[in-house]
């Protein structure tokens, strides 16, 4: 699995170049981004495919010295149960 990197962005795309999953997390001040959606085609789903997207995506923000809030409901979910992570979330 090979998920590829832009700008705000974490993505993977299949053989046609269509996007199969990706996670997004566009900027909203200096240094805060919204981790506002996560996808994940039906043909990946149960692999733990957004669970890795949200490992990138932590790690990225931690790397950029970013901080997330969670607009999107699987993230949400997500960092309610990998407290490991929490350090990158911006304080309430």
């Amino acid at each position: 699995m090979e998920f590829k990197y832009e700008s705000n962005r974490i993505y993977m795309n299949n053989d046609q170049g269509v996007t199969i999953a990706e996670v997004t997390f566009p900027n909203v001040k200096d240094k805060i981004v919204d981790i506002n959606h996560t996808y994940v085609d039906d043909s990946l789903r149960g692999q733990g495919v957004a669970g890795k997207l949200m490992i990138e995506a932590a790690q990225q923000l931690r790397k950029e010295g970013k901080k997330a809030i969670l607009t999107c409901p699987y993230a949400v979910s997500w960092f309610s149960k990998n407290k490991e992570y929490d350090d990158i979330l911006e304080e309430k």
